[in-house]
């Protein structure tokens, strides 16, 4: 019996990279850093999961020695604010994901996060996009900051199941990222993909479904998947 939805945040709830990325590159400006991400830097930074991750990556990809590691972790704070302002401007769920959301709720379904990203980032989506508190939106929410291995590593899923009292065969999860699937799969999850601005390029080997977006996969198809052949 399906009895919750698992969603990831960036990309799959809504459309944010592009956000982030804006937001990274305000902040190294404005720290006098001589750091900037293309839309096609930021496809390939993507593959390494968390903002301070991120930056490490490309200070080593540079062959650079500074900003340093309690630097970077400032200016990720700054970048968080940042991106909590550009939100704040107005930013809408991808298609589909409100239906399904208020869906489950009429079914009886609980709705959960697991996400690679902090819970400030959490909050400001759910502010923009709902006009409510995270944990007015979600029943439970499990953030990158609070496990020790970040995506494609199972922790964040484990945690989210372990919040919500429940196994991973009653549960479906929602993904936009490769890193994000195999994350969902080894935490013993099904996950329906929908790929994002910024992961339409990437390979979605064992979703159970690959969708443009969740308007096109119908809530009653997805309420039988657990008894169909997407079981298997």
């Amino acid at each position: 019996m399906l009895e919750a939805l698992i969603f990831d945040v960036d990309g799959t709830l809504a459309e944010t990279e592009e956000a982030h990325r804006q937001a990274f590159n305000e902040t190294f400006a404005a720290h006098g850093l001589d750091w900037h991400w293309t839309v096609s830097d930021y496809r390939d930074l993507l593959k390494v999961t968390g903002g301070k991750e991120r930056m490490r990556h490309h200070r080593g990809r540079i062959s650079a020695t500074d900003p340093d590691d309690l630097t970077i972790a400032a200016l990720h704070a700054d970048k968080t604010w940042r991106y909590g302002d550009i939100l704040a401007r107005g930013l809408d769920l991808r298609p589909g994901v409100a239906r399904m959301i208020d869906a489950a709720r009429e079914a009886g379904l609980r709705v959960a996060v697991a996400t690679t990203t902090n819970r400030p980032n959490v909050d400001a989506l759910a502010k923009a996009c709902f006009g409510r508190p995270a944990d007015a939106v979600f029943d439970v929410i499990a953030a990158g900051d609070e496990v020790a291995r970040k995506k494609p590593a199972p922790d964040v899923y484990r945690l989210a199941l372990e919040r919500l009292g429940l196994t991973p065969q009653s549960c479906i999860a929602f993904e936009d990222s490769r890193n994000g699937l195999l994350s969902a799969q080894g935490a013993g999850l099904r996950v329906i993909v929908t790929p994002s601005r910024f992961t339409d390029h990437e390979v979605f080997d064992g979703a159970i479904a690959c969708v443009p977006d969740l308007e096109s996969l119908p809530f009653a198809e997805l309420s039988r998947s657990l008894t169909s052949g997407w079981a298997a």
